[in-house]
């Protein structure tokens, strides 16, 4: 059975968790305050969830999900994700995270620099373009669930979305089609990590982030945006 290690427990995380089990796999999360404030959520995630802290949920993992933003100080369990995939699902905001210079002039991407953070480890960006949280106003019962199970539909479905995904490693791109698929969603491969400004708030996809957009609405934005320069 594939255990995903999520790290942070605020909307992100825990609607990953979510889905991840309802898809059948094992859930260890972890937050920045200790295992026992994650004691409700691990209650209804049901069996396959469990609590930890964050070294123990990156060992544990097969593969791990980052879900919080970027900062140049951050601790990661750099031993312990050593030779795994990591799913990144930051947006760099200069609003809300600060100004990052080399970001913001288009010389770096905030998931290069994550790379930096775990040079052992296969960064790809993943799931950060679709929401994790249910709208503020709802028109039905289904439009209150969060984007990323509203919009999940099966294989083959004429009205299915897609989903981007950035990595300097083919096989984290793999893996994340894969997961993407399970969890409702066709691919666009938008590799390398430095090429993952393309679907960064504020570019032409970014508008679609909401109600989704097909594979081909999808490459087309994505070829359509301007990098800063600076």
């Amino acid at each position: 059975m594939t255990t995903i290690g999520i790290l942070g427990a605020g909307q992100v995380g825990r609607t990953l968790a979510r889905a991840s089990v309802i898809n059948g796999y094992d859930v260890v999360i972890a937050n920045s305050r200790g295992p026992e404030t994650l004691a409700g959520l691990v209650h209804e995630l049901g069996p396959r969830a469990r609590s930890a802290p964050a070294a123990e949920a990156a060992a544990r993992a097969d593969f791990a999900i980052i879900a919080f933003r970027y900062t140049p100080h951050d601790r990661l369990p750099v031993d312990e994700l050593a030779g795994k995939v990591v799913l990144d699902t930051n947006n760099y905001m200069p609003g809300r995270d600060g100004i990052y210079p080399e970001v913001s002039a288009g010389h770096r991407t905030v998931h290069e620099l994550r790379q930096e953070q775990l040079p052992t480890s296969r960064i790809a960006k993943a799931f950060s373009h679709v929401q994790h949280h249910p709208p503020l106003r709802p028109d039905t019962p289904d439009d209150a669930l969060p984007g990323l199970f509203r919009l999940a539909r099966p294989v083959g479905a004429p009205d299915r979305t897609a989903l981007v995904v950035s990595s300097d490693h083919p096989d984290a791109v793999e893996l994340v089609t894969g997961l993407y698929d399970q969890f409702g969603y066709d691919t666009v491969d938008n590799s390398p990590l430095s090429e993952s400004w393309r679907s960064a708030p504020g570019t032409p996809m970014w508008q679609f982030s909401v109600d989704g957009q097909s594979r081909d609405e999808l490459i087309l934005n994505l070829r359509r945006a301007t990098r800063p320069r600076g």
